[in-house]
């Protein structure tokens, strides 16, 4: 809470406001919302995430899938787009 003072993002008689891990949070959500914009493979790339954010296991970063709608909107189009493939001959 100090630091967040000293650079400025709470005042000085601030309760809350921006936290250093919500910086760490919306990095995060940001490159997931790349990775579905763009069309990447993002179950094969979400151990890499999971590594820089330090995550010991891949399923720690999961949560942040479900932490946002616009993320979860782009996951259930991308699930729903693969079942349509599927069902295709």
């Amino acid at each position: 809470m100090a630091l967040s003072r000293q650079t400025g993002l709470r005042g000085p008689a601030d309760s809350h406001g921006p936290r250093l891990h919500d910086f760490r949070h919306r990095f995060a959500v940001g490159v997931l919302l790349r990775w579905y914009r763009d069309g990447s493979d993002v179950e094969r790339h979400l151990p890499e995430l999971s590594t820089y954010l330090g995550h010991v296991k891949a399923s720690d970063t999961y949560w942040y899938l479900s932490a946002t709608p616009e993320l979860l909107q782009l996951a259930l189009q991308r699930l729903e787009q693969q079942q349509l493939q599927e069902v295709r001959p």
